[in-house]
């Protein structure tokens, strides 16, 4: 990173040109000219950086800050070593490497560009590499790429064709573009040289390229070569360092801060200008028995002033509460452990429960406004199964496996009508597509891979009422994407199976068990763009066909019109009945029109500037003109208990936006599944059918629509009510929100400036106004925008984002609080997620219990740290005011270093990790009680006040009562009296006791935790005093403090106004307990007392 930060200032990227040339094995294509080696970036890989930031104030005392500084420093070294031994990890790993003819055992960090690499199965590929060589027949292989881009399924990757068996002696070089973050991108092409032959240029494309991270499955070894190493793969380029998100409480924290400094500020201001105000009387300046010294005569006024003023600032330094940084810290990092050991989140069928990545975001858990959620496998399970297809606008459904095998149809009049199907001939050529017209492999099922879950296992189908097919039939199908699987399956269903495709030949076996063999000519891989996806087969009569499926916005345009009528009703249908649908279409190639059509395809594939959009061209203008056939329908089920978990949330006054790439009508029906919308909820739609529909300009409608949305969600919608905190009240719930991704992107990227603002101003107003909103068609960029804006709008609300897919990266990384869930889609969601769950149902209780009661102990933290502190310092000022503002202490050296950090510390620690005001079950049942803390309730100004009120009262009632003890002049019985260090230990004394059980008051859950380190600090307290004073420390110089506490103990006016004090500082207390009336139902519950720990409540019968 250093080294590319440097080039880039001194112009080093200047002469970094566009593409890079790789010599295989590090051999030159010239045997007359002298080989010199480029150089490439190593293959090492650094993760880990050193970070010391605290957050402390220059004006804290030593030992505090020192504390502080050493705690931070300690956490923050041990995260950057763990950061380390990963990388470590890594970069050690072993690793084959093919040199001259011999395998050599090298670390994966001495991996060069140009090195051939040899990776077995279940490895993971240490560089980015260039397939050269499979151990398969067919020369593929198979990988997983979960840890990059979150799928899980199995990808095909193909070997360069025409290269040498022997890699010893391949003569080759590549030549590719510069290292580049996008992971399905890249253009190359090799010259392969043979006995001084013109060199062989073969294309290199995504398919040819093995991601480092990604592992190799079903596929013994390969053999590639190293193109992009260690800081330079597409891994490492796409590894997002998380950006440091704050919680409100700690802007909070940081607002309070800035008060209390300024209190600093003026006590200090106050004393010094008091003290020169003071002397400037005669005779109190230089008094008979304190004369200054010469020097002290012809120091500077103004310097003199300074000094002191700096001395009242140590003085009274310790009103900023330093100590409460390390116990925050301590409190966020022991308390995410009880979301971790929460059996509730335990998951039997992965065995895992939830993660936490981010300690710091715990409260902010109990302040979400905002959810934005992905559908497919957080909403659903991502569990595709073939419910339907439609051919020729007649409806088949498959029941089971003793229903009639060609299916049977289903039209508005009676059912199972023989005459009413589409004809063998059509439902035969719509089977053969969903048999060819895929990447999916075939894999014999084994007794080893009956339980990989990786495969799906398929049964064998009765065929006609015949006997099931032999067991060699039975067989696992491995597939990029689920919905391809099931639509094979689907196949296999009326009869056509897959029997797997060997040397670019694809087998199929009909339904009266006859194997048809096609010839793979080219495959028109799926892009976001195009969604849609096409073959082109010959088959055995040299027919060379196209066969394509994809959504139904992108095949209808390009099939005859007439077709489309019969199939848009069924697919409509499905779509609002929450299946994903798929149409499916063929062509007829000519032998001109397929020579055309394959010369422009190999021409696209060898270009290395702009090949994909040469691709997208060739394959428009081939995907035209094509006859539908049909359509499909997949189901992909509900998470469980998904719709009672957005109910609840709805109820704690949580806005829930579906942010999606499914099309409009599936995600509508979700919604509607999920009790996202009503049945009465009024659907406010901005999509680009509804621009269309006015026979305007779209940017017109657009206008108009949101002026329309905007008067009827907004303006005239009637006002929140008093005391609501949120925007939410019963006429919100009325409507709800659709657009779709085109029409976003027309409201955030207007052509012009100012409209869109005003747009994206009109937009928001609406969203915000309405119970829920749905996106569909979203690319994941446009998932992160959403959130982004979401966000920085007025009011800065708090925002969640949670998906279980790498295209829910951006989003989750976007948001103040982002959540994976462990699904079917790899890991990359989870990794880059500040909490971890492994189903959508435990977001409930992870906001609604667990977010709410970290919320409410870290802000009686906060509170309470800053009240005590001002309890502290107070009668320290006011002090000043008897004893000449001469900056002497009421309090003794070690009490001052040990208020916060062991004699008040430790009960609110165990408060804050332990409380429960109200427990667990009465927060999940009452939703509603989440909104009684939104926005910051609880550190608003007004607590804030109230809290230094009570200290301010707290503090001038010690100082003030010990003063009128001490205006009896003999308190001893000897008739002695107590000096100035007996006065200000007892002041400390019921200082210590107040502050103590005003927390024991405030206890809502008694643990035995809580009993020992409330009465335990009180006793150690007392221990301490009296062995800090009773006997002589040789490394004193002089000791104020012997016996003056066990002196002070012995007077019986003392114990008496220690006693009276602690009872007048809570009695407003007290009398608040006992006269408050319970609020709610729930009233009792809220106060339960239980002996148990946390960690075990949920274990009680």
């Amino acid at each position: 990173m250093l080294r590319r930060r440097l080039n880039r200032l001194l112009g080093g990227d200047e002469r970094r040109v566009d593409s890079r040339t790789i010599y295989v094995g590090h051999r030159s294509s010239s045997t007359t000219e002298a080989f010199i080696p480029p150089k490439f970036c190593d293959n090492r890989i650094v993760s880990s950086k050193v970070i010391v930031d605290t957050p402390t104030s220059p004006v804290t005392s030593g030992l505090p800050l020192f504390f502080v500084i050493t705690v931070t420093a300690i956490k923050q070294g041990y995260e950057d070593w763990l950061r380390h031994k990963a990388d470590n990890e890594v970069n050690k790993y072993p690793v084959t490497v093919l040199e001259q003819g011999r395998k050599i055992r090298k670390e994966s960090e001495k991996i060069k560009v140009g090195d051939v690499v040899e990776v077995e199965e279940d490895e993971t590929f240490p560089c980015d590499l260039i397939l050269l060589q499979s151990s398969r027949d067919d020369d593929t292989c198979f990988v997983t790429t979960a840890s990059l881009d979150g799928e899980s399924n199995h990808k095909t990757h193909y070997t360069v064709p025409d290269t040498e068996k022997d890699l010893e002696s391949l003569n080759a070089t590549i030549e590719c573009e510069q290292p580049q973050p996008d992971l399905y991108k890249f253009v190359g092409r090799m010259h392969i040289y043979k006995n001084e032959q013109e060199p062989a240029v073969r294309s290199l494309g995504p398919e040819n390229l093995l991601l480092k991270g990604a592992t190799l499955k079903n596929t013994q070894k390969i053999c590639g070569v190293a193109v992009y190493t260690g800081m330079e793969t597409k891994m490492a380029l796409n590894y997002q360092g998380k950006s440091q998100k704050r919680s409100a409480v700690e802007k909070s924290i940081n607002a309070f801060l800035l008060v209390y400094l300024c209190i600093l500020v003026s006590k200090a201001l106050v004393c010094t200008t008091l003290k020169y105000v003071w002397q400037s009387k005669p005779g109190q300046d230089e008094p008979w028995y304190n004369e200054k010294t010469q020097r002290e005569k012809d120091t500077n006024l103004y310097l003199k002033m300074f000094t002191d003023f700096l001395s009242f600032m140590v003085l009274f330094n310790f009103i900023i509460p330093v100590s409460m940084y390390v116990t925050v810290e301590m409190q966020k990092f022991l308390g995410s452990f009880f979301i971790t050991w929460d059996k509730d989140f335990f998951d039997p069928e992965i065995k895992e429960g939830a993660l936490v990545n981010t300690s710091d975001l715990n409260e902010e858990l109990g302040q979400v406004e905002y959810v934005f959620t992905d559908k497919t496998g957080t909403l659903t399970q991502n569990n595709m199964e073939f419910i339907e297809c439609c051919i020729d606008g007649f409806q088949y459904k498959y029941r089971d496996a003793n229903s009639e095998l060609d299916g049977f149809c289903v039209t508005d009049g009676p059912v199972n009508k023989v005459q009413e199907k589409a004809g063998r001939e059509r439902e035969e050529l719509f089977l053969r597509a969903l048999c060819l017209c895929h990447t999916v492999q075939v894999k014999e099922s084994t007794k080893q891979s009956q339980g990989d879950g990786l495969i799906d296992q398929v049964d064998g189908f009765g065929v006609d009422g015949e006997v099931p097919r032999p067991p060699q039939e039975q067989r696992g199908f491995i597939a990029s994407s689920p919905d391809e699987v099931a639509l094979v399956k689907g196949a296999m269903r009326y009869g056509f199976t897959f029997l797997g495709l060997e040397s670019k030949t694809m087998k199929i076996l009909t339904r009266n068990n006859d194997v048809e063999m096609y010839e793979l000519l080219h495959v028109l891989n799926f892009d976001p763009v195009r969604r849609r996806m096409s073959v082109i087969v010959r088959s055995k009569s040299g027919d060379t066909l196209l066969f394509c499926k994809g959504a139904d916005s992108s095949i209808f345009p390009r099939v005859r019109q007439e077709e489309v009528e019969r199939i848009r009703m069924n697919v409509e249908r499905n779509a609002t009945e929450g299946y994903r649908t798929l149409c499916v279409a063929y062509k007829y190639l000519s032998a001109e029109e397929y020579a055309q059509a394959d010369a422009g395809l190999r021409e696209a594939r060898l270009a290395l500037q702009d090949r994909e959009e040469q691709l997208i061209t060739i394959y428009n203008q081939v995907e035209t003109g094509m006859s539908l056939i049909g359509a499909t329908a997949v189901e992909d089920r509900l998470q469980e208990e998904a719709a009672e978990t957005m109910e609840a949330l709805q109820g704690a006054g949580i806005k829930v936006w579906v942010l999606t790439g499914d099309k409009m009508e599936t995600a509508k029906s979700t919604c509607y599944a999920c009790r996202l919308f009503q049945r009465n909820t009024e659907l406010l739609e901005l999509t680009v059918r509804t621009l269309d529909d006015g026979g305007r300009r779209r940017e017109e409608r657009l206008h108009e629509l949101l002026l329309e949305y905007h008067k009827k969600a907004v303006q005239d919608a009637p006002p929140v009510k008093a005391g609501v905190t949120r925007t939410w009240s019963s006429a919100t719930q009325d409507y709800g929100f659709i657009i779709d991704g085109a029409t976003l992107s027309m409201v955030l990227n207007s052509s012009s400036e100012s409209n869109s603002s005003r747009y994206k101003n009109l937009f928001l107003q609406i969203c915000q106004n309405c119970a829920s909103v749905l996106c569909c068609r979203m690319a994941p960029l446009q998932k992160a925008q959403i959130v982004k804006m979401v966000k920085n709008s007025k009011g800065s609300p708090i925002t969640l984002s949670i998906g279980d897919g790498a295209n829910d990266v951006s989003m989750i990384l976007e948001a103040h609080v982002g959540i994976g869930i462990k699904g079917k889609e790899g890991r990359q969601a989870v990794r880059n997620s500040d909490y971890a769950i492994p189903k959508l149902k435990h977001l409930k209780k992870l906001l609604l219990a667990h977010g709410h009661l970290y919320y409410v102990r870290i802000a009686h933290l906060v509170q309470y740290f800053f009240y005590k502190n001002l309890c502290f310092i107070l009668p320290q000022f006011l002090y000043q005011f008897f004893c000449g503002y001469s900056q002497q202490p009421l309090y003794d050296a070690a009490y001052l270093t040990m208020y916060n950090i062991c004699f008040t510390s430790m009960p609110i620690l165990a408060y804050s990790l332990l409380e429960q005001h109200i427990c667990m079950e009465v927060l999940l049942d009452n939703s509603t009680l989440y909104r009684e803390i939104a926005k910051n309730a609880m550190l608003r100004w007004g607590p804030f006040l109230y809290w230094t009120l009570l200290g301010v009262f707290h503090g001038l009632l010690f100082f003030f009562g010990v003063r009128y003890l001490f205006s009896n002049p003999a308190l001893q019985d000897n008739g002695q009296v107590f000096g100035n260090w007996s006065y200000g230990t007892i002041v400390f004394t019921v200082l210590v006791f107040t502050v103590t059980l005003k927390l024991a008051l405030d206890t809502r859950h008694w643990t035995w935790i809580n009993h020992f380190v409330i009465w335990g600090s009180l006793a150690f307290y007392m221990f301490f005093s009296f062995f800090w004073g009773g006997i002589i420390w040789p490394f004193l110089k002089q000791q104020r403090l012997y016996f003056v506490f066990a002196n002070m103990l012995s007077s019986v006016s003392a114990w008496l106004v220690i006693i009276l004090l602690i009872l007048l500082s809570l009695l407003p207390e007290i009398l608040l307990v006992v006269f408050r009336k319970p609020r709610g139902p729930h009233a009792r519950q809220i106060a339960a007392v239980t002996p148990l720990s946390y960690k075990h409540l949920k274990e009680r019968e």
